[in-house]
């Protein structure tokens, strides 16, 4: 059988044309065979792949783009929050569009329900690869495109990650419409989470005083203290699932109590699809404690 992971691999390249694979060897009898038999996926006219990338990947080629804003951060390893939806980066002039599941289906209202189509110029038009925009243009796409907190989680996270520096972060904010400039005065790559960042935008919200990442003496690294008594830290599965984590955490919070923090894990479901519960829970703790030390 053709070597047609040697191909790919050989080339750096995910997608490619059947000049390409002309170019590695291939002939008509072999791509025909190759697509027949599955060994090969031919996405759209002239645009073949390994049928082990991924679908995301394999939508967004098909309908004529590349993959942006939150599907492309997610392809980067970076925080972007529900990402159902498949979104796609078009040129202006892209043409022949085709439906993301059938390349002999043209793209219609029918079967783009799942697809968000980002038109925008792009700030850095070679960045990425053939699957994807580059990171610049991804969360800048996100910033126009996401809740204002998610965006943010998704710039944080890629602070944190090292794939931007500040540089980037303020072209980006040059880039996007003058009304999300405010978001540029949030940004800290100090963030470890996108649940972390969110947490961070709950209690500057509620216009709660907080410091990030404080070493607390005989407990270590602390999320968020707020107001100096509540210690406010974010559990995801990811890091604090297991016995062992959960006895690990409780002797965190009985250390903290210890030293007069109140301490609140919300989990990440309560965090993302319930900020006013932990809203109105951490503001209540501040409360209370402020009501302790009064006495």
């Amino acid at each position: 059988m053709y070597g047609w992971e040697g191909c790919f691999s050989s080339t750096g390249l995910a997608v490619m044309t059947r000049a390409e694979l002309m170019a590695c060897g291939a002939t008509d009898a072999s791509l025909t065979a190759a697509v027949r038999y599955a060994h090969l996926v031919r996405l759209r006219r002239d645009r073949y792949c390994l049928p082990s990338l991924d679908s995301t990947a394999q939508r967004a080629v098909r309908v004529g783009g590349r993959l942006t804003c939150v599907s492309a951060l997610a392809s980067y390893g970076i925080f972007a929050f529900e990402t159902q939806h498949t979104h796609i980066h078009l040129k202006n002039n892209s043409a022949r569009l085709r439906s993301p599941y059938d390349r002999a289906a043209s793209l219609d209202q029918r079967n783009r329900s799942d697809l968000d189509l980002h038109w925008w110029p792009l700030i850095v038009p070679d960045g990425g690869n053939e699957l994807r925009v580059g990171v610049v243009d991804a969360l800048a796409q996100a910033v126009r495109c996401s809740h204002p907190w998610h965006a943010i989680a998704s710039v944080d996270n890629a602070l944190h990650l090292g794939l931007i520096d500040e540089a980037d972060v303020a072209e980006i904010f040059r880039w996007v419409p003058e009304r999300f400039g405010w978001l540029r005065t949030v940004v800290d790559g100090r963030a470890e989470a996108g649940q972390e960042s969110v947490l961070r935008m709950i209690v500057h919200e509620a216009g709660l005083r907080y410091e990030l990442q404080r070493v607390v003496g005989g407990v270590g690294r602390i999320d968020l203290i707020v107001e100096d008594c509540v210690a406010l830290e974010a559990d995801s599965r990811a890091h604090h699932d297991g016995w062992e984590a959960h006895v690990r955490d409780r002797g965190r919070d009985l250390r903290l109590a210890v030293r007069g923090y109140a301490s609140l894990r919300p989990a990440y479901s309560h965090t993302m699809h319930s900020p006013h519960l932990v809203r109105d829970a951490v503001c209540a703790l501040v409360q209370q404690q402020v009501r302790y030390v009064r006495a």
